[in-house]
């Protein structure tokens, strides 16, 4: 119980700060307090297994972020298209979250709506046309 509670906030500090870009003083000690205060949810099956990828995923996805800008300055992207993307069978609520949180962490990708049978509907911008 107490390694959920140590988990969840941990959890809720990582996003505050990738949000907030900002480990002063002030903002760690406000973002303590965001993370206690918002409300608890229903315990959920995640794995350590499922934990790791994700944050594998997260740590790649800050370079990626990166790169993805400043290719987005060095070579403009006319094209936009709308995908569907799978999400991976038995997700926690906690991990769609994640997930959409890192599509959307990407210049390139937004998640525009979560569909409930299971597939995130994606915006995506690329230098190239779709071949027909």
């Amino acid at each position: 119980m107490m390694g959920h509670l140590i988990g969840d906030l941990i959890l809720r500090l990582t996003i505050w700060f990738l949000l907030t870009s900002d480990l002063s003083v002030a903002n760690i000690i406000i973002g303590v307090i965001i993370a206690v205060l918002l409300p608890r949810g229903y315990p959920s099956r995640e794995t350590f297994k499922d934990w790791l990828y994700i944050l594998g995923k997260i740590i790649m996805a800050i370079p990626q972020a990166y790169m993805e800008a400043v290719e987005i300055i060095l070579r403009p992207h006319q094209h936009e298209d709308v995908i569907l993307e799978r999400v991976q069978s038995k997700r926690s609520p906690r991990l769609i979250f994640l997930d959409i949180f890192l599509i959307t962490f990407t210049p390139k990708t937004i998640v525009q709506k979560y569909h409930q049978d299971g597939y995130y509907e994606v915006h995506r911008v690329r230098r190239r046309a779709k071949n027909p």
